[in-house]
């Protein structure tokens, strides 16, 4: 795994295309969906119901362009129904999915919240992932900086990563090198494609 928490043996498995895009990319960066039994679309974030799979780039305008344009019954070959806000499902699944990956790093001790907490963990080199809530104070959370060669994610709130703490809200969090860092990053990064950003999440580097 790299400091970013990639796995690369990841970045090297099985690619899949985009219904709305016609891009072939690796599966981490698409949303597998499926035809449920009432003929629904239906996300698959875990990628394991039993039916075929319909993927779509994990990105806002590439899923409402397959919702506008019928792309789902192309794909599927049947009459489907499709959720109107199908797009806003996805992102708060997906946010859901983020917030319970950070709790289980949390319970393993491969994350930490708090400025104090976090500034030690990026001192000492432990950390691998800075996160920062996206409606935190831009002074206070310019203090601290992105670990060197890490990963940097910034568009969850700061009730968001209160969830996954237990608490109301939280403001700064350092992921460590533990299991669960790829794949927080991974699905957050799907999560910012379906998320309106505010343009602060790219601005944090060492």
């Amino acid at each position: 795994m790299t400091r970013g928490g990639r796995n690369k043996n990841r970045e090297d498995g099985s690619e899949r295309k985009c219904i709305a895009t016609g891009e072939v990319q690796p599966k981490f960066g698409l949303i597998r969906f499926v035809v449920g039994p009432d003929g629904q679309i239906v996300p698959d974030l875990m990628e394991k119901l039993p039916a075929r799979g319909i993927w779509v780039s994990a990105d806002r305008a590439a899923l409402d362009k397959a919702v506008k344009k019928g792309l789902f019954a192309r794909a599927a070959k049947q009459q489907v129904t499709v959720p109107d806000d199908l797009s806003d499902l996805v992102e708060q699944a997906l946010v859901r999915r983020v917030v319970d990956l950070i709790s289980l790093a949390r319970k393993g001790g491969e994350a930490v919240a708090g400025f104090e907490k976090v500034k030690d963990w990026l001192v000492k080199d432990y950390a691998e992932v800075l996160i920062q809530a996206s409606d935190g104070s831009g002074r206070g959370k310019s203090k601290l900086h992105t670990p060197d060669g890490g990963s940097f994610i910034g568009w969850l709130t700061a009730d968001e990563l209160g969830q996954s703490f237990g608490r109301q809200t939280v403001i700064h969090v350092a992921l460590g090198a533990g299991g669960l860092t790829q794949r927080v990053v991974e699905e957050a990064a799907r999560l910012k494609g379906m998320r309106a950003l505010g343009g602060d999440d790219d601005r944090r580097k060492g």
